[in-house]
């Protein structure tokens, strides 16, 4: 959801995505087994954490499913994502559903979600813009980085986030999907992660550490024995006429699996005025 103005043809794209989320959510009115076992726990838990986008990097590729609920005024829905990610490209695809509204009807058709280093190509973004065109909205301008703009966190920008954690503490054993992880829970800071990212991602991150009013996001995350990452909730708030919590879920799965992105040309990019 885009929480504040840019530049002026990004800020009338900005001020609209942000409708997709959070004005949706009010009008619309994630789980793994429980940790316990005895394992030891790594040596240095912080640099493991930290080591998450780089194994991810190794893996190449991995299915993602993304869930992200919003609570305001005591409104709660949860926009769910399903697609792919290329982590050696940086590229990905979700496709993004939408709540209902208060009658059950889905009055808004799955939008599709292309994400590229300091982009996001969005497609069936409606108010106003054509079905056939795509809406580009440039992530370095956001006051969130896009960490929770397009209804979902980019995957790789999950990861990357991990680079700034602050304080971790390791759980315990459990299960994500079949596949045995270790479970960590802690503190990442957005401006410590900015300064460790990868190129691709670190305008992103620079954008979030301006946007938040609180650097500091509490996290959980579950990391295979490959130091892959399975699954990984954090939780952001921010003010937008109130204060909305946002949790934000990545569930990662079929490591491997080719993901292919195509960038819509030029002329698909609608370039006109976006309805909020």
């Amino acid at each position: 959801m885009v929480v504040h103005q840019h530049r002026r043809r990004r800020e009338r794209a900005g001020e609209a995505v942000l409708a997709v989320g959070v004005t949706l959510a009010v009008t619309a009115m994630g789980g793994c087994a429980g940790a316990g076992s005895d394992d030891r726990p790594p040596p240095d838990a912080a640099a493991v954490v930290r080591g998450a986008a780089d194994a991810l990097m190794a893996a190449g590729s991995a299915r993602a499913r993304t869930a992200m609920e919003m609570a305001t005024g005591g409104t709660r829905v949860t926009i769910h994502g399903e697609g792919g990610v290329d982590f050696k490209n940086r590229m990905g695809q979700l496709l993004v559903m939408l709540p209902a509204d208060v009658k059950g009807k889905a009055e808004h058709r799955p939008i599709t979600e292309l994400l590229v280093p300091g982009a996001l190509y969005m497609k069936n973004r409606g108010a106003g813009v054509p079905d056939d065109k795509w809406v580009r909205v440039d992530t370095t301008t956001l006051a969130d980085g896009n960490l929770v703009t397009g209804g979902a966190t980019d995957p790789l920008v999950a990861a990357e986030l991990l680079r700034g954690v602050q304080e971790v503490t390791y759980v315990g054993e459990t299960e994500v999907a079949g596949t045995k992880v270790r479970h960590y829970r802690g503190t990442t800071d957005i401006g410590r992660a900015a300064g460790s990212a990868s190129a691709e991602v670190r305008g992103a991150l620079e954008a979030a550490a301006k946007g938040f009013s609180k650097d500091t996001v509490p996290f959980d995350v579950y990391l295979d024995e490959e130091g892959r990452l399975r699954k990984v909730r954090h939780r952001f708030t921010y003010v937008n006429n109130g204060v909305i919590d946002v949790s934000s879920t990545t569930l990662l799965y079929g490591f491997g699996t080719p993901v292919t992105v195509v960038l819509p040309p030029s002329g698909d990019i609608y370039a006109g005025k976006i309805a909020d």
